[in-house]
């Protein structure tokens, strides 16, 4: 089913109004409803369904016995890139979000490319298709009030707020340890534009979840497409209720994060199924990136392989696909789903798992592939390769018949011919992939961490070496903590070098150029040719 040139045409004179209309077509009753799970900081390797034999995640295992479940599913290590990449179906190379921490590896704060409305996401695509839209959790991408996230292609939202995303005049009165707004109890959450507070016994995951399920309600005889974006299981790790004793909490940690989350999508399923919605809607569950503190941020395997479920309409059952994939497959997936039209303007790096998942394929790829700055992992069925950031060496593996990373064989250095053909088959991939390269005038920060090597050895030898631009870009870079490339007061506040908080207010207000209250990469290194 594809858009007609009169749809296409009710879409751009009506904007949100063609929603209404797209649904009064007999073609949309084929249509599935989606909701897309992404959870935060977790790896394959902490379900029972994956081979867990410490956690206990009933809902899920149900959910991948119902469905099917992805052996080897690859994202990006870090957050932000797959974030922007799986709402893109483009890798970074074509986005413009190679990493997430180093400047060098994301587009320019005041560039077009930095905005994710600025994007094609699949909150567009599925709007083409008549589809109700909503963002629910986490957000952590750009977008200002009163057009945020809204112009990323979604009706409506519920967020965990950073305090630089609530409505002006607001403050929110609880935070976390390292000073971010609370997402756990006393949750931080902006709904739609506006401010909705919370208790210091309210936690924020139910919150969401219900959020989830009410959208489902009031646009159950209509196609919808939820984008839950769930704060769990990213530290810090804190107490949990007790689903079976309210009032009751479970302890603070790691293992009680995930056994909730878990117990909310028992409830997120329960509440499709009283609405009648279980059988028309596919639920996707991936994760962000390998575990916090156990893969997460490492160019590795373990940072990239991810859960991967999907249950739903036309989904065969019951299936453990040893299918290759990665993030870039899903919106293509979503596409085919919903009887949209890619785009023909923009590269997409995936395809559609849809063969794989009716059971019309076994194989959907030759190879799966992930990224962070200019680090990389390319995976098929037998071989692995690492490319760690900075040019820092590379790792070859022979997995045999494994996805777990149990009994794979390092053959970096080996000489065999088999692995030497699989070698030259690897580099002729990546020799067909742009080379992810930081961006014009700007240098690493692994570059920048050998310079400063080199100025305190110099220092010891008496010699003065001044400070440099790649430095600060650096520094601007660790002060960034929430990574959306501008430092907000409270950021640079909370980051001074020295105690003098005066100094710092001075300072401050010196590099804010355009008083508008937070700092761009240029005005706090000096480059933006005001003047005061």
């Amino acid at each position: 089913m594809k858009p007609t040139i009169v749809s296409i045409a009710v879409t751009l004179l009506l904007g949100p109004r063609a929603t209404l209309l797209a649904t009064e077509t007999p073609e949309s009753a084929a249509q599935p409803n989606i909701i897309l799970i992404l959870a935060d900081d977790l790896g394959a390797k902490e379900l029972a369904c994956y081979g867990n034999t410490e956690h206990r995640t009933p809902n899920l295992d149900r959910m991948a016995a119902e469905g099917m479940r992805f052996e080897t599913f690859y994202v990006n290590p870090l957050c932000t890139p797959t974030r922007v990449a799986l709402m893109t179906g483009q890798y970074g190379f074509h986005n413009g979000f190679l990493g997430m921490q180093d400047p060098a590896f994301k587009p320019d704060p005041k560039s077009p490319q930095a905005q994710i409305g600025n994007h094609f996401t699949h909150a567009d695509l599925l709007k083409s298709r008549g589809y109700a839209t909503a963002l629910v959790g986490k957000w952590q991408l750009s977008g200002v009030l009163p057009t945020l996230i809204h112009d990323a292609g979604f009706d409506e939202y519920r967020m965990w707020a950073y305090d630089h995303n609530l409505p002006p005049g607001i403050t929110h009165p609880a935070h976390e340890r390292g000073g971010q707004a609370c997402r756990y109890w006393h949750p931080s959450i902006v709904e739609n534009g506006k401010y909705l507070p919370t208790k210091p016994d309210d936690y924020g995951p139910d919150l969401f979840n219900d959020f989830v399920i009410d959208f489902a309600r009031r646009h159950k005889t209509e196609p919808f497409f939820v984008y839950y974006t769930s704060v769990l299981t990213h530290s810090p790790h804190l107490e949990t209720p007790d689903p079976g004793q309210p009032g009751q909490r479970w302890p603070a940690t790691f293992k009680s994060n995930l056994e909730y989350l878990d117990h909310l999508m028992g409830k997120l399923l329960a509440g499709l199924k009283a609405e009648g919605l279980d059988d028309n809607t596919l639920v996707i569950f991936l994760g962000d990136n390998g575990t916090g503190g156990d893969g997460k941020g490492t160019v590795t395997e373990l940072g990239a392989r991810v859960p991967c479920i999907v249950r739903g309409p036309g989904v065969k059952p019951g299936v453990v696909s040893r299918a290759v994939a990665d993030l870039t497959d899903i919106l293509p997936t979503l596409a085919e789903s919903a009887g949209a039209e890619l785009p023909k303007d923009r590269p997409f790096d995936g395809s559609s798992l849809g063969p794989v998942l009716r059971g019309e394929k076994e194989k959907h790829r030759d190879w799966a592939y992930s990224h962070l700055d200019d680090g990389r992992v390319l995976r098929d069925s037998r071989w692995l390769l690492e490319i760690a950031k900075g040019g820092k060496g590379e790792k070859f593996f022979d997995c045999g018949e494994s996805r777990d990373g149990t009994g794979y064989t390092d053959v970096t250095n080996s000489t065999d011919p088999a692995v030497q053909a699989a070698r030259a088959r690897f580099a002729d991939i990546l020799a067909k992939l742009p080379e992810p390269k930081p961006r014009d005038g700007l240098m690493p920060r692994s570059q920048t961490k050998t310079e400063r090597k080199q100025k305190k050895e110099a220092g010891a030898a008496g010699q003065r070496v001044p400070p440099t631009t790649p430095d600060r870009v650096a520094r601007f870079g660790q002060r960034d903590k929430n990574h959306d490339g501008v430092l907000s007061h409270e950021e640079f506040m909370s980051t001074l070098a020295g105690s003098d908080r005066e100094a710092g207010e001075t300072r401050f207000k010196k590099l804010d150029t355009d008083r508008d209250g937070q700092l761009t990469q240029d005005e706090f290194l000096g480059t933006t040719g005001k003047t005061k």
